[in-house]
């Protein structure tokens, strides 16, 4: 680690658009060159810290801050006010989120220090992170698979900073792992005979989409599924309606329809929904986080022609019909559907260690176990 210098490091509040825009802009400029980092998007970046855009101010607070080095900017943070968070566990916890900074440890620590007496001001006696606004938000510092691509859902992060993590006074909370599947070459049959004996019985019916009108009235009661499927995860807060129709009209835009279902019981009620899109990680990298000029374009040929790699962004299953077998059916007709399109690998996105129920959706396939990200948290 690199040893601080005499130079002072000054904090500064975000508080302008311009400065928003250069705080959003900042891990470019650190990761520029890195072949696995892979920018958000600008523009969804900055609508997500912007309040009448993110329907989560409704429950959240945050300060954004830069750190300066010699005139140069030199580190980013977020804290996080998470107060659905903090009722729904009975905490007293402020977040951090989108850290990231140079290698001297005189800037990882002034700029946490920045949200820690943000969060003794207000009272809070805990700081954990990084945690987003909720579980679809971006959440997990990465301490393994940092030679990786990184997904264009997630943090990619250098391996220092596990170590100012360390030396900040941070420790683990909990991790979340991430697989790489192979896509098979045939249908499990174990899995085809449990999703055929329950749909050739009539206790299920599964439903595919071929417009995105259907789909759109659909995805409100499939996203009630996702949020009590996840209620009991780690960090988890309720999605109010006006968060659910927002990451809907955010999402509709974006997926293929041939990698989305659902799975309807007798009475038409969906009680599971699975989402994969074509991984668009190498196309925010050559549009590097910009829609304008050409960033629109390599989104567009990421998803509509062919891309042999899918990510995962959700695989629910309303907790009442998980003992049931109906994760086979979801997972059978993912399956083929990816079959068909000559897909070679999934990437599930970050699961937590301890979640049981998900990990053994991939357990008849062959996975490997490729990037580890953890929560960190301290008194304060």
């Amino acid at each position: 680690m690199k040893v601080a210098t005499k130079e002072t490091v000054a904090i500064k509040e975000v508080v302008s658009k311009k400065d928003l825009l250069k705080w959003v802009r900042f891990p470019n400029k650190l990761y520029k060159g890195n072949k696995n980092f892979v920018p958000f998007l600008e523009s969804d970046e900055i609508d997500t810290f912007t309040k009448g855009k993110n329907p989560s101010y409704e429950f959240c607070e945050t300060k954004l801050f830069l750190a300066y080095k010699d005139g140069k900017i030199v580190g980013r943070i977020a804290g996080l006010i998470n107060f659905a968070y903090n009722e729904k566990w009975g905490q007293n916890a402020i977040r951090y989120t989108r850290f990231d900074f140079i290698d001297d440890y005189e800037v990882s620590e002034k700029l946490l220090g920045a949200v820690v007496d943000w969060g003794r001001e207000r009272g809070y006696n805990q700081i954990m992170g990084p945690m987003g606004f909720n579980d679809t938000d971006h959440q997990g510092m990465l301490v393994e698979g940092f030679d990786q691509l990184n997904m264009s859902l997630t943090f990619y992060n250098y391996p220092y900073y596990v170590d100012h993590m360390e030396r900040l006074g941070l420790s683990k909370s909990i991790d979340w792992i991430e697989y790489r599947i192979k896509c098979p070459e045939s249908p499990d049959v174990h899995i085809e005979r449990i999703s055929h004996h329950l749909l050739d019985h009539g206790r299920y019916n599964v439903v595919t989409y071929t417009d995105r009108k259907t789909l759109y009235n659909d995805a409100f009661e499939a996203f009630k599924v996702v949020d009590e499927a996840e209620a009991v995860l780690f960090g988890t807060v309720p999605l109010t309606p006006a968060v659910i129709k927002n990451m809907i009209d955010n999402y509709i835009p974006l997926v293929h329809l041939d990698y989305i279902c659902s799975v309807k019981d007798t009475e038409g009620r969906i009680v599971a929904f699975g989402v994969m899109v074509p991984s668009l990680a190498k196309a925010f990298k050559k549009a590097k986080g910009r829609l304008l000029p050409f960033g629109i374009v390599h989104m567009l040929k990421a998803l509509k022609g062919h891309n042999d790699t899918l990510e995962m962004y959700f695989v629910a299953v309303d907790p009442k019909h998980q003992m049931h077998g109906v994760p086979a059916i979801l997972i059978d007709t993912l399956v083929r559907k990816c079959i068909d399109h000559k897909v070679a690998c999934c990437e599930t996105g970050p699961m937590l260690e301890d979640n049981v129920a998900v990990h053994s959706l991939w357990k008849y396939f062959d996975k490997e176990q490729h990037k580890r990200r953890r929560c960190y948290s301290k008194s304060i």
